[in-house]
């Protein structure tokens, strides 16, 4: 590793928006890679491509910058040479993948023409990895310009519970600061909540306000339900007390895991007496400029007990998580515990009006743009990269939408037939909007289920004269719920490759 102390003067200032950033030959790393960059990182290589440098800068508050410079590794991210060097902007035919999953993405990647899987340390063109891969290798990774992987570098500042709620809640503040409490009050969509223990007294002061309400404890890094609890006395979460009369000695050894602390929604919607939530998929091809799809498809989970707040001891009656209901006496795999969202949309509109389910919908769009806005300052944008998200989200009686949290990792493995078809159709879609084979114009609207929601501002179905209209003509391009004609739209959309039949 090597470091140096460069003048300020020679490194443009970075803000939150990602630059083009080079340094010149004179300080030793010849001619730079261009790459996409936001805040504190960037790759440089020597004008004879063979010496890599991933540079970290401090900012000083004085006239100079410490730089830090380390070797990377380029052992699988190369190019496509066997495929040709040309296709790297037309697309390719030959795409190279490695898949670090044994679930519904290993088939709809297997089934994909043109599609070659590689094993172990294989050069790959496309990475679909787990969160634990990513955290141990793209620090470490140089990237050629066509190379895509399924994950961004620090997502979990939207997909760690009590990271999502800081940035929701710092999100909130500014909104108020610039544009006052009307425009805040749109992202009160998120239950109270407090991360423990640090936030511990703060949550006590709050517990204090509403006595006897109820409130569920959540672990921070896991998921399926793992770890969760409900409450209603502080007796119950002793273990979170932070008491500042033990030494730094007895805290550590003490230490506990980290939850958070959420107001449980108390009044949910039911459906046959029964909770359930939604899970809507939300794919994000870049922060900056945000650019962000919604899927037409998803699914209602329902518990398997009829829903009371008399006992909150019962798992199966108040966590909706399909690896917890699959585990329930009386489960049935052949009937699962979910509903199509299409299914879902049907239900709700013929019992409450298709005006009343077109604001339900509308507000559920304000969740997925205004949490992605919420973090799009923090979370380093990189080319390479897209997100799928899976949203939770709860209806509460008065058809009002709740975010429980957002997953970085969706479960893809099938709980039924049906759930498998249309996980399939989402994963196919995803390959479809990333595009390894260059078939789009970066124009479209629609791909396959995909609707496109936010380009560096709202999307509309329609392109409407401003002049002419006022705002409340423009209907948002979104269709969660709606029918999902995807093959049809995709025969028209994509064209084959040579030798290739049509869809």
């Amino acid at each position: 590793m090597t470091d140096m102390i460069l003048p300020m003067s020679d490194i443009p200032r970075l803000d939150h928006s990602p630059e083009t950033f080079r340094v010149c030959k004179a300080q030793g790393f010849g001619d730079p890679l261009p790459l996409w960059c936001c805040g504190a990182t960037e790759v440089f290589y020597t004008s004879d491509k063979v010496t890599r440098h991933r540079i970290n800068y401090l900012w000083c508050l004085k006239n100079y910058v410490h730089v830090f410079s380390s070797p990377l590794q380029t052992s699988g991210y190369k190019g496509s040479y066997d495929c040709g060097r040309s296709e790297d902007r037309e697309g390719r035919s030959c795409v190279r993948y490695k898949c670090g999953l044994l679930n519904t993405i290993q088939d709809v990647l297997r089934q994909r023409s043109g599609w070659t899987e590689v094993k172990d340390d294989g050069e790959w063109d496309f990475n679909w990895c787990d969160v634990g891969w990513l955290r141990e290798n793209f620090d470490h990774s140089y990237m050629e310009e066509h190379v895509r992987i399924n994950h961004f570098r620090n997502h979990y500042e939207l997909t760690r519970k009590n990271l999502m709620v800081k940035n929701l809640k710092r999100y909130r503040k500014n909104l108020e600061r610039d544009s006052g409490r009307m425009e805040a009050s749109k992202c009160d969509f998120f239950p109270c909540t407090f991360a423990l223990p640090s936030e511990y007294h703060l949550f006590v002061e709050e517990f204090k306000r509403s006595p006897g309400s109820t409130w569920i404890m959540k672990p921070v890094g896991k998921s399926q339900g793992k770890g969760i609890f409900l409450f209603r006395k502080l007796k119950d979460i002793m273990d979170w007390k932070k008491d500042g009369t033990r030494s730094e000695e007895q805290k550590d050894a003490a230490q506990v895991e980290s939850y958070v602390a959420q107001r449980y929604i108390e009044n949910p919607y039911l459906i046959n007496g029964r909770k359930f939530d939604l899970r809507v998929y939300v794919l994000v091809t870049s922060y900056v400029p945000l650019k962000a799809w919604l899927y037409r498809d998803g699914f209602a989970r329902f518990s398997s007990t009829r829903f009371s707040l008399s006992s909150i001891d019962d798992k199966y009656m108040h966590l909706t998580n399909v690896a917890v209901q699959k585990t329930a006496p009386d489960y049935d795999p052949e009937k699962g515990c979910k509903w199509q969202m299409q299914h879902l949309r049907r239900y709700l509109t013929a019992k409450h009006g298709r005006e009343t389910v077109e604001i339900l919908f509308k507000e559920m769009d304000n969740i997925f743009v205004r949490s992605l806005q919420s973090v799009q300052k923090v979370i380093i944008n990189d080319k390479h990269c897209f997100e799928l998200y899976g949203y939770d989200i709860l209806l509460d009686q008065n058809l009002k939408p709740w975010l429980i949290e957002v997953n970085a990792s969706p479960s893809h493995t099938p709980s039924s037939q049906e759930d498998y078809e249309m996980k399939c159709r989402l994963l196919e879609d995803t390959l479809n909007v990333v595009d390894m084979e260059g078939r789009l114009t970066g124009k479209e609207k629609r791909v396959g289920g995909y609707d496109l929601m936010w380009n560096d501002g709202p999307v509309y179905r329609e392109d409407v004269n401003l002049e002419t209209f006022g705002s409340s003509c423009f209907t948002a391009n979104t269709h969660l719920g709606c029918v999902n004609d995807r093959e049809k739209q995709l025969r028209q959309l994509l064209k084959p490759f040579p030798g290739q039949k049509r869809m």
